[in-house]
C-alpha cells in the first residue's frame, strides 16, 4: 500500500476532486497555501493498493493543468527588498507536487 501526498492548485480542487470520486478513489483534503505566490492549494492524501498507483497518478495529472500567470508584486515577506513597482513576471502555477510513501500498516475503524 501507498500513501499519495498531492499538492495541487486550489483552482484545479474540484476537477480533481471530482475525477478522483468517479474512478472510486477516496481521500482526505486539507487547505494549504503555497510559499511563493501565497496561493490557495489542497493537499490530497489518499491510501492506494500498489497495483492502483499508477492509476490515481494519470488521474492527477490529467486533471491538474499547469499554467502561465501574471505576477506584478512579490509578497513583501518573501522578497523585502523589493523595489515596490515591478513589471509583470510570469510564472508557471498549478500542476500537481505528488509523493508517493510506502505504508509500513494501515488500519481503518
Amino acid at each position: 500500500m501507498k500513501l499519495v501526498l498531492a499538492i495541487i492548485q486550489e483552482r484545479d480542487g474540484k476537477r480533481v476532486a471530482d475525477a478522483l470520486a468517479e474512478d472510486g478513489f477516496f481521500y482526505t483534503k486539507i487547505a494549504s497555501t503555497g510559499g511563493f505566490l501565497r496561493d490557495g492549494n489542497q493537499t490530497l492524501l489518499l491510501g492506494v493498493e500498489d497495483e492502483r498507483l499508477q492509476e490515481v497518478l494519470e488521474v492527477l495529472k490529467a486533471n491538474s493543468d499547469a499554467r502561465d500567470q501574471y505576477v506584478s508584486l512579490p509578497s513583501p515577506d518573501v522578497m523585502p527588498s523589493a523595489p515596490l513597482l515591478q513589471a509583470p513576471v510570469r510564472v508557471t502555477v498549478g500542476g500537481a507536487v505528488v509523493f508517493v510513501l510506502d505504508v509500513e500498516s494501515f488500519h481503518r475503524w
